[in-house]
């Protein structure tokens, strides 16, 4: 079997066999292919496409490339959570501690920062001393005593995946949907949990911004995982609109210790609440949804997921007092306010371009190499649909080194301004399971 046949094959549209995708996965987990010719077998994947079972195949081989958890041991249902990216998405934050609060194993692996969207890493790591390096060791020790934990890729788990993003992120190969699919599903079962909710965010301010093609990523998510023998459930959200009131990490941490300190009913609040029900509804913690709201609600309230989440911080080498103090996170020397220029209606924020001018703060990295500023970032005091004075506060920016004048009237632009109030925005658009 050469690779070059097999690139040959694809480019002209032809279907993949398993053996031919493992030899291609196998082969590039071991340098036994190069990076140049792994590269165009990206490219012709990305133009020809990757039916169901093709998808699979790749899936599988990705995931068989390290280690795959097996939980079994655990004495209760084990579940995660994952989100292809948003604009002040730090839900994973709240849900997992809100699962855990309910008798449910989390075995979370997270990403970074990437692009315009915020990585659940970098905020985590916004707390003093916060280790999101555990070893598969140290991970399933915390799990077992916490019923949660909070870590980065490991070279262990689907070790070929993290090879395959970055040649993906230099070929103009990320947006595939089936590179996508392989890419998130293969370390979501390397993971070990057997129930899998997916957040696909669609709007402008996610990666996926066409609701069509948003709805096809689930649905093969959905469908992949089926097949590895997962209990699936598939949300479609919205990200037209910043997803709470805080972007950046440090602030986005605050907010998560408020929401679970029943201080904050925002957005941010009621899709933590819905994400969270939807999979207390598949581990069978509840009979139907409204109940399945009110054990999440009740995990909050209770303060038994707080309780979580700061034992987390503790056993993970974090400071756990910033929860009471969050002077202990920092705080950015310089503040600018964002005034409405004009009276009305918040029409739509701009989303993305919120996100990219929180990177440029120093809340994310423009390149790989860049080291991010825990407390830069922007508060959002108005959203989609809120009255507005001409004058009034809509946002204010945090900052350390940028020069925030270009970066200002960006967020400015950003807040549309209209006579006529808008349609009020759906939360989440669809469910699939």
């Amino acid at each position: 079997m050469r690779i070059y046949d097999i690139i040959y094959k694809k480019r002209n549209g032809e279907k993949l066999t398993k053996e031919e995708i493992s030899f291609v996965i196998d082969g590039y987990n071991k340098a036994k292919i190069p990076e140049y010719q792994v590269s165009a077998f990206l490219m012709a994947v990305y133009f020809s496409g990757l039916n169901d079972n093709e998808t699979f195949y790749l899936t599988q081989a990705m995931t068989n490339s390290g280690k795959v958890l097996d939980l079994s041991f655990l004495d209760g249902p084990t579940a995660d959570k994952h989100s292809t990216g948003g604009v002040g998405d730090g839900t994973s934050l709240v849900i997992a501690p809100v699962l855990a609060a309910c008798d449910i194993y989390v075995p979370m692996m997270s990403g970074r920062a990437l692009g315009h969207t915020g990585g659940t890493l970098d905020k985590l790591e916004a707390i003093p001393g916060f280790n999101v390096n555990l070893n598969i060791k140290q991970f399933i020790k915390i799990l077992k005593k916490n019923k949660f934990a909070m870590i980065g890729q490991t070279k262990e788990i689907a070790p070929v995946d993290k090879k395959m993003y970055a040649l993906r992120d230099v070929t103009a190969t990320v947006e595939s949907i089936p590179l996508i699919c392989s890419s998130i599903m293969s370390k979501k079962i390397a993971e070990g949990a057997k129930n899998i909710l997916l957040d696909v965010k669609t709007g402008d301010g996610a990666f996926m911004s066409d609701y069509k093609k948003a709805k096809i990523l689930a649905k093969k998510m959905v469908e992949t995982g089926k097949k590895f023998g997962r209990n699936m459930t598939a949300v479609i959200s919205d990200m037209d609109s910043p997803l709470g009131n805080q972007i950046g990490n440090s602030l986005e941490v605050i907010q998560t210790i408020e929401v679970l300190k029943n201080n904050i009913k925002n957005d941010f609040y009621d899709l933590c609440i819905e994400l969270s029900a939807l999979t207390i509804m598949q581990t069978k913690k509840a009979k139907d949804i409204k109940q399945a709201r009110a054990v999440a609600q009740k995990a909050i309230s209770s303060g038994y997921a707080l309780e979580k989440f700061i034992k987390m911080i503790e056993y993970q080498g974090g400071n756990a007092k910033v929860a009471d103090n969050y002077s202990l996170l920092g705080k950015a020397k310089n503040e600018y306010i964002i005034k409405a220029q004009k009276t009305g209606y918040i029409g739509c924020i701009q989303t993305r371009q919120l996100g990219i001018c929180s990177c440029m703060l120093g809340a994310g990295r423009l390149k790989t190499e860049d080291k991010i500023d825990w407390t830069a970032g922007i508060t959002i005091y108005k959203k989609t649909g809120d009255v507005v004075k001409k004058g009034d506060i809509v946002a204010k920016l945090f900052y350390n080194k940028a020069a925030v004048e270009p970066i200002a009237n960006a967020v400015k632009e950003a807040f549309k301004i209209c006579t006529i109030k808008p349609k009020k925005i759906k939360l989440i658009k669809d469910i699939i399971i």
